[in-house]
């Protein structure tokens, strides 16, 4: 297999090669310091505030789709064969103000503006997709954009206005998207790359073979898909990544597939990606998967990345566990299989050994008779880590309780089910009094610790009351009637 030694990307419109990068070079150090583009603005440097929020176009399957990421913790080396998009690319119709920008300003969206390019992306981004938007959807949109000054009214008053302004239709990245689509089908040669300079290695490898090779070579190297976690690594703990192998642009790792009562999905599918399949066979995730992150982090963060950093308090493990998700290892040709709960060994320690890594999540899907709940408790609704979060599946028959997988997050070491709450309700008659006496239960299966976020009591009583929250939800239900929502 061939290897190329540098990187090919599009800057807004303008190719650009470029073989000095480094594996922990950020997307938001390039355009500001080496490009001077200080519309992108750098405020958390963590990708909570949305200020750095730039648009990234990559071809799947051949079709070129356009997301909104944090430049902040967005590595330069995992931009092969994309188009950046930037606020200094925006422009409408001779030469005067996006109709992004225009509404912005007649509505009196912005005050101080540092915040201001990174909504106008979020809303352009938005526009493009969704020319009318409801106001959920425009404040699902802001989820990851902070404003400290401005307040949202008059922003959500400006993305309802934006289609009075111009048409998508007419945008320049409509317009000239064939064009961008064979620049970067041209850049796709199906090559490994890798980055190097004196003390740094980047890999990008040519496909999931590639990269089951790579990480053969280099069985400690660091994995990076999404970068909402590795990215923190850098620009806050300023750690050194290298050698690291990037992930993102494998469309082998993106595929999701439902047949056979089964959701098989590749460890490198994103949480956006995830959202139409995932809530189609699983109503109840809606409300839960809107409250991961922002979009931008949704945009880049990975399902498989989720459970292999085998946070205690990531969002994913607590429903994939719940839902009897198995996860797919692989190292060179061999591939094992575990349920989703067995990968998690202690805090900080996943069943992984060195040169392998997580492929495919395969989640069954639900059985008759289930009911099924995802909470999350947090200090703020949006945009913020779980104090506690839950998964619940509960089988009814005939009004007993024949089957029960309940998996909380922020509760222990790991990501772990409740397995005295789920004996305490097997067997039992669906009533008030068995999901009492199963939540006194719940002391057995965790002692949680005491942090910044919460403490110990308000994580078990938290936890007990989202219990006694499922039974509230579901109290006339001996059938499955209908999926809960978060």
């Amino acid at each position: 297999m061939t290897t190329r030694s540098n990187t090919q990307f599009l800057l807004n419109g303008k190719p650009v090669t470029l073989d000095a990068i480094s594996a922990g070079d950020t997307l938001l150090d390039y355009l500001r310091l080496q490009k001077r583009l200080t519309g992108t603005k750098e405020g958390c440097a963590e990708g909570d505030c949305g200020a750095c929020t730039v648009l990234v176009g990559r071809l799947n399957k051949g079709q070129l789709n356009y997301e909104t990421v944090n430049a902040c913790i967005r590595f330069m080396a995992s931009l092969d064969g994309c188009h950046i998009v930037t606020v200094e690319y925006l422009s409408g119709p001779d030469g005067r103000m996006h109709p992004v920008q225009q509404a912005m300003v007649d509505f009196h969206g912005s005050q101080c503006g540092f915040c201001t390019p990174g909504f106008v992306m979020s809303l352009y981004a938005l526009w493009m997709e969704t020319p009318e938007p409801t106001e959920t959807q425009i404040e699902t949109a802001l989820q990851g954009n902070l404003c400290r000054c401005t307040g949202y009214e008059p922003i959500i008053r400006a993305a309802q206005s934006i289609n009075t302004y111009g048409s998508p239709a007419q945008d320049a990245l409509n317009t000239e998207r064939a064009a961008v689509t064979s620049q970067l089908q041209a850049m796709a040669d199906g090559q490994r790359v890798e980055l190097r300079t004196d003390d740094s290695l980047a890999i990008l490898p040519a496909d999931v073979d590639d990269l089951a090779a790579a990480l053969l070579e280099h069985p400690d190297a660091t994995m990076v898909a999404g970068a909402t976690d590795v990215g923190l690594w850098v620009t806050k703990f300023l750690k050194t990544i290298s050698p690291a192998i990037f992930l993102s642009h494998l469309e082998e790792l993106r595929e999701i597939e439902q047949s056979d009562g089964m959701i098989r999905m590749g460890a490198g599918v994103s949480y956006s990606g995830s959202a139409d399949t995932l809530c189609a066979a699983f109503p109840h995730l809606r409300d839960y998967w809107d409250r991961i992150a922002g979009w931008q982090i949704r945009n880049m963060g990975t399902i498989g990345g989720n459970v292999a950093n085998g946070s205690p308090i990531g969002d994913t493990p607590p429903v994939l566990i719940a839902l009897g998700a198995q996860v797919i290892l692989r190292k060179g040709d061999a591939r094992r299989t575990l349920p989703v709960e067995a990968f998690f060994i202690d805090y900080g320690k996943q069943d992984l050994a060195a040169g392998e890594f997580v492929e495919r999540i395969d989640i069954p899907l639900a059985q008759p008779g289930s009911l099924h709940a995802a909470y999350k408790i947090s200090k703020r609704r949006d945009e913020d880590i779980s104090s506690v979060a839950v998964g619940l599946n509960v089988t009814v028959q005939d009004g007993q309780i024949t089957n029960a997988r309940i998996a909380f997050g922020g509760m222990a070491a790991t990501p772990k089910r409740a397995a005295a709450v789920e004996a305490a309700l097997i067997g039992q008659p669906w009533s008030e009094a068995t999901i009492s006496a199963a939540a006194a239960k719940l002391p057995e299966d965790f002692q949680p610790l005491t942090d910044w976020r919460a403490s110990s009591e308000y994580r078990m009583r938290s936890a007990q009351n989202l219990l006694r929250r499922f039974w509230l939800e579901n109290a006339a239900t001996d059938a499955p009637v209908r999926l809960m929502r978060a």
